[in-house]
């Protein structure tokens, strides 16, 4: 339901009781919580800000997904939302609103229009990172705590290296 890929830095809930986590995934499968991640990128986008919209395959022979501009066999529609934020010496971070949470899809997506993350070799990065992280963290996430029904807004720190460094 909840996740991030191994590569990927940021935040995660975890449910502290067993009561909890059947509220928790309903709000994940009714999209009640937003996720904000932010992405280094080789390339500006061609648009300041933009809403993507693909069709994601996923390949298991390779761990990869797809991104397709029309819908093709065994693919799922991928929505998200991206803004420029700043640009660094050679490199710009976006703020990504995710709409659905495919598998790769932030990666697969980014790819897509010529701006892959810093450091994903396996979606168009020239080389990795020395950490062999890729430069996308699960910034934020809010929603209505499900018991106390609270807003709940948590945002994770960015990891100690220069290029994070470079976005504060």
């Amino acid at each position: 339901m909840h996740r991030l890929d191994r590569p990927t830095s940021g935040l995660v809930i975890f449910a502290k009781t067993s009561k909890v986590l059947p509220r928790l995934n309903k709000l994940f499968v009714s999209k009640d919580i937003s996720k904000t991640y932010w992405a280094v990128v080789k390339n500006e986008p061609q648009k300041k800000e933009d809403t993507l919209i693909n069709w994601l395959k996923k390949n298991p022979k390779n761990n990869k997904s797809f991104a397709y501009f029309k819908e093709v066999n065994d693919s799922k529609k991928a929505i998200l939302h991206y803004k420029t934020i700043k640009k660094l010496d050679n490199y710009f971070l976006l703020e990504i609103q995710l709409e659905t949470g495919r598998h790769h899809q932030i990666r697969s997506q980014l790819s897509t229009i010529g701006s892959p993350i810093k450091g994903d070799l396996k979606y168009g990065f020239d080389r990795s990172n020395k950490d062999a992280g890729i430069h996308l963290h699960a910034r934020a996430i809010e929603f209505i705590h499900p018991v106390s029904k609270k807003p709940i807004h948590i945002t994770a720190p960015l990891p100690n290296d220069a290029i994070w460094n470079a976005c504060l």
